[in-house]
């Protein structure tokens, strides 16, 4: 049977933390006075932030593809972009596993920022001076598709790093960060609505529309840079960051410097502990993105909401995603066998889903379509967050930041999965 308590830990004592809201939880009490506070949440809103900051380019892509299907309609952007995306982060996450024992969170996390915002400015700054506006300047896609493969460099050097060391951490910076992810979707949906109800749908509406969700993902990627930087010095990040560093330095006397050999050896031994979170992870993405948003924006559609209905759907989704991911500020499932378990249960969205193109009447309407990408949403997030938290807590603290970037790694193969399972919906 699977239980549920409050998500809270400390570095090797499991305290009793009450939740006083969704978004900001309140602190485990604090029993040991060695351990600082977090003060005004500071650290929180911290990995929050981060975590929106890193899934925003993505949602600013994506979210702006209006404005991209109207440039080039000849391509399929929102699946040309998911697998771009997708696979270049998968590329590079793999290689970063490989030798992140000869690199640092601290460089990859500021190398990743950075690039995220030169490929965020540069796309507005192809449509002022190349683009203009026009239809069928293929070439600014291609160049277009090369910064969002940037951005899946950036994404794997940011992500893996950032989730990784959450994990390092108390769990309420790994559901402050995946729930950073969700209000980063949030965001951007509204912004899509703001945009769509005040900017006329033609030419001009749908370029200043879409340079506004860069210029804001900029902005938010300048306030990333700034945070992080911060993040290091505040006492309770850099206590926990001591740990680790004890921890290190006893496994180092224990088994001497480490080898190649001793790398690949530990390595191992992460994956083979967990395998299984990963699994689940892997699928819960697997499922989402051969739905969201390749389906949800291109093939079904409304005669009553037309335009509006992916908008809706999208957003719909969003905020529940959110609202998932939030739950586990309240409730934790720590069953993993239960929570693995419900992330393969996810796999009954796609005969569900088929049923909105090739089932009866009543199934392809607004309202089954609509309750469906919530739930879809709803599921994403929970049983993410769940994951997230439970497995950097199953190594040795020294090792938790590896399992996070190894966890991220399954993640990305649901994502790329997802993205070219997607396809299947057009044939």
């Amino acid at each position: 049977m699977g239980t549920v308590t409050d998500a809270t830990a400390t570095a090797g004592d499991v305290d009793t933390e009450s939740a006083t809201s969704l978004l900001i939880p309140k602190p485990p009490r604090n029993n040991n006075p060695k351990i600082p506070q977090d003060s005004f949440h500071l650290a929180y809103i911290i990995y929050f932030t981060l975590g929106a900051g890193y899934l925003l380019p993505w949602n600013a892509f994506i979210t702006a593809v209006d404005y991209f299907t109207y440039l080039y309609p000849d391509a399929s952007v929102d699946r040309v972009f998911a697998i771009v995306y997708m696979i270049v982060g998968l590329i590079c996450l793999i290689l970063i596993v490989a030798f992140e024992h000869k690199s640092t969170s601290f460089v990859r996390i500021n190398v990743g920022l950075v690039a995220f915002a030169v490929a965020l400015l540069a796309v507005p700054l192809i449509d002022v001076w190349y683009v203009k506006g026009r239809v069928g300047v293929y070439g600014g896609y291609y160049v277009t598709v090369c910064f969002v493969g940037l951005c899946g460099i950036a994404d794997a050097l940011v992500q893996g790093s950032i989730i990784g060391s959450a994990g390092e951490l108390p769990e309420r910076y790994m559901q402050a960060v995946v729930a950073g992810t969700a209000a980063s979707g949030v965001l951007v949906s509204f912004l899509r609505i703001l945009t769509k109800a005040v900017y006329p749908q033609d030419s001009h509406g749908l370029r200043s529309s879409a340079n506004l969700y860069f210029v804001v993902s900029i902005a938010v990627m300048v306030v990333c840079i700034i945070f992080y930087n911060v993040a290091h010095k505040l006492p309770v990040i850099r206590y926990y960051n001591e740990l680790k560093t004890r921890a290190v330095n006893n496994e180092k006397e224990q088994k001497g410097d480490l080898t190649r050999d001793l790398w690949k050896s530990t390595l191992w031994d992460i994956v083979g502990t967990i395998k299984w979170y990963g699994f689940g992870i892997c699928v819960i993405y697997v499922v989402t993105l051969c739905i969201f948003p390749g389906f949800i924006t291109e093939d079904v559609h409304s005669l009553l909401l037309k335009d509006w209905y992916p908008i809706i759907l999208i957003t719909g989704y969003n905020v529940f995603d959110l609202v998932g991911k939030c739950l586990t500020s309240l409730y934790v499932l720590e069953n993993a066998k239960v929570a693995i378990g419900a992330s393969f249960a996810r796999l009954l969205f796609l005969p569900l889903f088929y049923g909105c193109l090739h089932g009866p009447k009543f199934f392809r309407t607004e309202i089954p379509v609509t309750i469906l990408t919530c739930f879809l949403g709803l599921t994403n997030g929970y049983f993410t967050s769940v994951l997230m938290i439970l497995t950097p807590k199953t190594v040795q603290l020294q090792h938790a930041e590896t399992a996070g970037i190894v966890l991220v790694v399954f993640l990305v193969v649901g994502l790329a999965i997802g993205s070219v399972v997607s396809w299947f919906w057009v044939i």
